[in-house]
């Protein structure tokens, strides 16, 4: 691809534009942000990825891993403001879903910790981590705002406010799954995904391209359950008071 058909190519976030402006979508500043971002960001991260990957140190790239998770964490923390400690529990959620997948696909010898596998595979990891939270949170302050009367009715019959906010809570963490146990059923039927169709526009042979991305998708469906699951019961409490009372919010 040369430089002038990727330009051409921003006629597709055009099209965003114009259908934003037309609908008052206000997402117009978003795009525009956005689209700039990854182009800069993208340019800084290659240049960035070309030198560690030279280095090979483990403790480099124990310190991307964590730049990394702290970028989605703040993200993840916008869709959920109003929560207590959002940017903690997001956090501690993405970092357990990393830590837990990445060591069990390195433990069982699907990859291995350099820099070139590592951080490739992590980043997938946190990218869909944090856009399950977005979607978790967002959820769970719906849920509170709409099913209160519900919640507030279990606590009159004594149930405690995990028992109250159980039927929210696991609604929350099914919502945040489902897109990524949706893409998982339709693998190869719907889409092509884009690492497998990567490596073998790169002359890697289909079979083990396959391997790879089923690996992908069994990583991301246990990395986005983890941290769903972990953010989901962390950050219900935040609802009630410490007299286990809902909150006005």
């Amino acid at each position: 691809m040369d430089n002038w058909a990727l330009i051409l190519t921003y006629i597709l976030p055009a099209i965003a534009l114009i259908i934003s402006y037309r609908e008052k979508l206000d997402l117009g500043r978003d795009i525009i942000i956005g689209s700039i971002r990854a182009v800069v960001q993208l340019i800084i991260i290659g240049l960035a990825l070309k030198f560690i990957f030279g280095l090979d140190n483990v403790f480099v790239t124990g310190l991307i891993l964590l730049i990394m998770v702290y970028n989605a964490t703040v993200v993840a923390a916008q869709r959920g403001e109003g929560i207590e400690r959002v940017k903690m529990i997001s956090f501690i959620s993405i970092l357990l879903a990393l830590v837990i997948t990445l060591g069990i696909l390195i433990a069982f010898g699907a990859i291995s910790y350099v820099p070139s596998q590592a951080i490739p595979i992590s980043g997938m990891v946190v990218g869909n981590s944090m856009v399950a939270l977005g979607v978790l949170y967002r959820n769970l302050l719906t849920n509170f705002t709409d099913r209160r009367d519900e919640v507030e009715v279990k606590l009159c019959m004594g149930a405690k406010p995990r028992e109250a906010a159980r039927s929210l809570i696991r609604n929350s963490i099914k919502t945040a799954m489902v897109p990524t146990i949706d893409s998982m059923k339709t693998l190869g039927i719907v889409q092509l995904p884009g690492m497998m169709t990567g490596l073998i526009l790169a002359g890697v042979a289909p079979e083990t391209a396959i391997k790879y991305q089923i690996m992908v998708a069994f990583m991301l469906t246990g990395a986005v359950t983890i941290s769903g699951f972990t953010a989901s019961y962390w950050a219900y409490r935040s609802f009630f008071n410490s007299r286990a009372q809902l909150k006005d919010f």
